[in-house]
């Protein structure tokens, strides 16, 4: 707002100069006569002043650096006499505004000069506006006062009306600068000033704040430093105290660290390792987190039995007697621990038991269906070894860090499971159990499996490095066994560096075996009974696991005969038994229900499956070990003109197609075979395979499907106590497949007494069990039409009627 100027007045006054110093109007400052400039401009005043005129007058010029402000003010001297420190001084009052004109002469040495008055005014009242900024600039004033400590002079500054007086009072604060007062100084407009001043005072306070919360962190900072120091130096005191209480040897936890190191049984490379990081443990501060990253490091190397190993028993009749006492069965890995155990020996009498730089470890797959020992055969070899025994769960394992170990820069990081295990073990030759090798998973943390490709090759684990440790560790003493389900789910580069041991399941006999000798005991022990008191006959067990369980392992047979004791020792409490109690065959209706699976031979003529045309029984291998398979098929009434094959069952594609060479086959050879096959052009086919709910893939039900559509065109039905596998081809050929000893296991199982296999599969029946064959008739085929001749029953119908 422009403001109302009076005329100004000229004036003829001598120049006070000001070096880097500014003084505005209102301001009463003192000033030192020993300066010849000020002394000279004083003199001249008091020389040109006349008496009774008033006090002798001066201009107040500002100078920064050599240069005249363009406006000074026009002071008074009051008075003239001594200065606190007792040099000469005058003290000076500003009245008001000049502008600065030319030079002109005047009495003494001081510079003359012309200039001119500023007067300014007002309009009453004043506006709005400038009565906020006129409250502003008090309350920030009065706020910085406050914080200064400067009392006395609020009352001041509230009792100040003028705007031009109020914008003039700030030339008293200390934190402006000299540019900063001069372009006060030049600003006439007495409300532009005051907004200046405002901007000035407001940005100190904005300063002023931040300058002290800084120096409140920066103390608070102090203080917890100071105070974490004087906890440390009595937590020094206190350890000193307890030292010399018990006698201990003075030293801090750097050298302790470093004397442990040391004294351990390391390898040199090891050793050179951790007394690297002792030497940056002892550089580090206490309170650097790297410290607690090195200790932990250290306490782990410290922790690994590097140099530990436990004698093998060499007994090997010893050790073989251990596992035949321990499961019954599972010949093909007690054979292999056997050998193991016998080659050890060898190399040890001939002193190889370290052959560059490796020594004689052995990683073994025991692939297998659930529940037949795969994990407790683990414990049972380490047993009969003589060595520590771990197991390492991997099942549902996603993170690579999992298996190598985590960068030590993460917070919490920890060594891989196999550093762990070979922690827990106490020595560097366990067996390691890797349970559940094919559930393990691959997501963006990366590929456990890909991980474990340096841990189960021979070839390398010798200096196997884990993400945590960084150093070489040797596992080729470990005795790995990994144990899976499902073949396929494990990447073929690691299967390559495992040995492969099937078990297959147990046959009856076995089973009766591990029931009475393993499972019964255990079983009366968790129920809380005597071994007297409850006795199952073997003949029961056998009912057990024929009729109320069909697994290829045991675990169900397990539960059946908990179940059976649960039952048996709740009828003694209730007053319902006497014991001791023998469970007969004729026992186990009235104990735990009926039997769940019953033989397709036991069951009556009409109700078996393959009482009608059209229905084959096969064989198959699935998670769970063997399994028998039943194919059905049926031909559409030719009126409904749905020609062509359709297929059921959840199949995989490969298992489509073998439907479709089936059908192709007998579509070719149906008059060499004497089947009526010219009305299959025009009647649609279906084929289904029941438990749809399960999917079903693989091409060994080719012979099964084709004697499936051959009974179904001849109306001939199929042998009840027959089934098949195996793969065909469009000439008829019957085409090796895998799994014959699950898949024979299965059929004896389920009651069958004949089975159809391939002739190129002859050589697997050496791994059946010999009291399984005897108990079955095994036909080698090389050409479907044997499969034919040996499963189709004699017409019960004429051909063309069946059809």
């Amino acid at each position: 707002m422009a403001s109302d100027s009076k005329p100004s007045v000229p004036l003829t006054l001598p120049v006070l100069p000001l070096d880097d110093e500014v003084v505005l109007p209102g301001m009463v400052v003192p000033l030192d006569l020993s300066d010849n400039d000020v002394r000279a401009a004083v003199e001249a005043a008091q020389a040109a002043a006349r008496p009774g005129a008033g006090k002798p007058r001066v201009l107040l010029v500002p100078r920064v650096d050599g240069t005249y402000a363009g406006t000074g003010v026009l002071g008074t001297v009051e008075q003239v006499g001594r200065l606190s420190d007792g040099d000469p001084g005058a003290l000076i009052r500003g009245l008001g505004r000049v502008r600065i004109g030319a030079g002109t002469t005047g009495p003494g040495a001081a510079l003359w000069v012309e200039g001119s008055t500023v007067e300014e005014t007002l309009p009453e009242p004043l506006p709005g506006q400038v009565t906020d900024l006129i409250k502003e600039y008090k309350a920030l004033a009065t706020s910085w006062l406050k914080k200064r400590g400067a009392w006395q002079v609020v009352d001041r500054v509230q009792q100040i009306d003028g705007v031009g007086a109020l914008a003039d009072n700030s030339g008293y604060s200390p934190f402006l600068t000299v540019e900063q007062k001069v372009a006060l100084l030049e600003t006439a407009d007495p409300v532009a000033r005051l907004k200046l001043a405002t901007a000035q005072l407001r940005e100190h306070l904005a300063e002023q704040d931040v300058a002290e919360t800084i120096a409140k962190d920066v103390q608070e900072g102090v203080d917890k430093q100071q105070r974490e120091f004087l906890l440390r130096r009595q937590l020094e005191a206190v350890r000193k105290e307890l030292r010399d209480l018990n006698g201990e040897a003075e030293g801090d936890e750097s050298d302790d660290y470093r004397a442990r190191v040391e004294a351990a049984d390391l390898p040199e490379k090891v050793r050179e390792a951790a007394l690297k990081e002792v030497e940056k443990l002892e550089r580090s501060s206490d309170q650097s987190p790297e410290g607690s990253w090195i200790r932990t490091w250290l306490d782990t190397i410290l922790e690994l039995p590097w140099n530990e190993r436990t004698e093998d028993r060499y007994d090997i009749r010893g050790a073989r007697a251990v596992l035949d006492a321990e499961h019954a069965g599972l010949d093909d890995v007690k054979e292999r621990i056997t050998e193991y155990l016998a080659v050890r020996k060898r190399r040890a009498e001939r002193g190889l038991g370290v052959v560059g730089g490796r020594r004689g470890g052995a990683v073994l797959a025991l692939v297998g269906p659930p529940g037949v020992g795969k994990t407790s055969l683990g414990e049972s070899v380490a047993h009969a070894m003589g060595r520590e025994f771990v197991r390492v769960a991997l099942g549902g394992v996603r993170d690579e860090a999992e298996i190598r170990g985590h960068r030590r820069t993460y917070v919490g990081a920890l060594p891989g499971r196999i550093v762990r295990a070979i922690k827990e073990a106490g020595s560097m030759n366990p067996v390691v159990l890797l349970d559940e090798i094919d559930k393990v998973g691959s997501d963006f943390r990366g590929d456990p499996a890909a991980a474990l490709l340096e841990v189960l090759d021979p070839a390398q684990n010798h200096t196997f490095r884990d993400h945590y440790l960084e150093v070489e560790l040797d596992l080729s003493d470990v005795v790995f066994l990994a144990t899976a389900n499902v073949l396929e789910a494990i990447p073929e580069a690691l299967l390559d560096r495992m040995e492969l041991v099937r078990l297959d399941g147990y046959t009856e006999d076995e089973k009766v075996v591990i029931a009475r000798d393993h499972l019964l005991p255990r079983q009366l022990e968790r129920a809380g009974l005597e071994p007297g008191e409850v006795v199952l006959e073997d003949a029961s067990l056998r009912r057990l696991a024929g009729e109320y369980t069909r697994e290829a392992g045991v675990r169900t047979l397990e539960r059946a005969i908990s179940r059976l004791l649960r039952k048996v020792a709740a009828q003694h409490e209730l007053g319902d038994r006497e014991m001791p109690f023998t469970v007969g065959p004729d026992d186990l209706r009235e104990l735990i229900g009926r039997p769940h699976h019953v033989p397709e031979s036991a069951q009556d003529p009409a109700e078996r499956r393959t009482a009608v045309p059209g229905v084959a029984t096969g064989l198959a291998v699935t998670g769970a070990g063997g399994d028998v398979l039943f194919v059905e098929a049926s031909l559409a009434d030719p009126e409904t003109g749905a020609a062509g094959l359709t297929l059921t069952g959840q199949l995989g594609d490969v298992m489509k197609e073998s439907a479709q060479i089936a059908l192709s086959f007998l579509r070719s050879h149906g008059a060499e075979l004497e089947l009526p096959v010219t009305g299959l052009k025009d009647r649609g086919v279906h084929i289904h395979f029941p438990a749809g709910a399960v999917p079903k893939d693989g091409p060994s039900a080719g012979v099964t499907m084709t004697t499936a559509l051959a009974s179904l065109l001849s109306g001939r039905l199929v042998r009840t106590d027959v089934a098949m596998t195996g793969e065909v081809s469009l000439t008829g050929r019957v085409l090796p497949i895998g799994g014959v000893k699950q898949k024979l296991l299965a059929a004896h199982r389920a009651g069958i007494t004949t089975v159809v296999i391939p002739k190129r599969n002859e050589a697997d029946l050496d791994d059946v069990p010999a009291e399984i064959l005897e108990k079955l008739e095994v036909h080698p085929v090389t050409d479907v039409r044997q499969v034919l001749e040996i499963a189709l029953a004699p017409a019960a119908v004429p051909v063309g009627v069946a059809a």
